[in-house]
């Protein structure tokens, strides 16, 4: 594809791939030399939302196809000379080796069933790219969970999430089993109802808010929504406050014998996941 669907694919690839490869810990320098940018470029794309293509199974494509050169980029490692790119897509290096890829896109919308096992790959994607340095230390005591759905989705049964939450094993993330529809009834219901004012949103993952045993710090929360210009709404045991607004963050302060919880919405999994990176960070930064 050339022209405007290139861009856009050449694009998305980029994000895509560099911020797997940050995910990984490469630095933003090491990054800009391996794509042939600059590390300004790399910032600036970690900020932005991921370009959408005209095509499901294109995106698809684009981001298995990112994900599977991130992966042999960091066998090869981030101080290895690069010695030719090319599209084709070929990575050569020192010591004779060499990575290439070649995928075709159709700009054909998926089937509802592929979109469903689409949606799965993309959780298993984004779960594999939670920082558990950035994460752990604000792992709720019930257990995280990220859940997303597709725009079509109605009831509990159309959201997919993690069986069993997402945990902490020996200081690592570890999940319990492949996510499945209708796997999480609580997430799964607050993104449901965030959706009715917000149909944008279709991925939600949960964290412990900042706080002690006296209370939740919500002052610091919505200074944190304030800086990333994000919508911050509210919940308690009974779901989510209405709201006409966008909705980026959704605070439950608690109650007894009831965790409080900050949620964080997005446009997809892997979005959401990036925002909940983010947000922890900011917090980090105002406590």
């Amino acid at each position: 594809m050339l022209g405007q669907n290139g861009s856009a694919w050449l694009s998305r690839l980029h994000m895509q791939l560099a911020r797997e490869l940050l995910g990984q810990g490469w630095s933003q320098m090491n990054i800009a030399s391996m794509l042939g940018t600059t590390q300004s470029t790399i910032s600036r794309q970690y900020q932005k939302q991921i370009s959408g293509l005209p095509g499901s199974a294109d995106e698809l494509t684009v981001d298995g196809w990112a994900k599977e050169i991130a992966g042999g980029l960091l066998s090869v490692g981030q101080n290895e000379e690069l010695l030719q790119q090319r599209f084709i897509v070929e990575f050569q290096f020192t010591g004779n080796q060499v990575l290439r890829f070649d995928k075709t896109l159709t700009g054909l919308d998926l089937e509802a069933d592929q979109n469903e096992h689409a949606l799965i790959r993309r959780l298993e994607w984004a779960i594999g790219r939670l920082d558990s340095r950035l994460v752990m230390p604000v792992l709720p005591n019930v257990g995280m969970n990220i859940a997303a759905c597709l725009n079509a989705a109605n009831s509990l049964e159309d959201v997919a999430a993690v069986p069993g939450k997402i945990t902490a094993v020996d200081g690592e993330l570890r999940t319990h089993g492949k996510p499945q529809f209708g796997s999480s009834k609580h997430l799964a219901e607050m993104l449901l109802e965030a959706r009715k004012s917000d149909a944008s949103k279709t991925a939600i993952i949960n964290i412990r808010p900042p706080g002690d045993y006296e209370g939740t710090d919500i002052d610091s929360v919505q200074e944190a929504c304030n800086q990333l210009s994000w919508e911050l709404a509210d919940a308690d045991r009974s779901g989510l406050e209405e709201s006409n607004a966008q909705i980026d963050v959704i605070l439950d302060i608690g109650d007894f014998g009831w965790e409080p919880s900050l949620y964080i919405l997005g446009a997809s999994p892997l979005d959401v996941v990036d925002r909940c990176h983010t947000l922890i960070k900011t917090l980090g930064v105002l406590a």
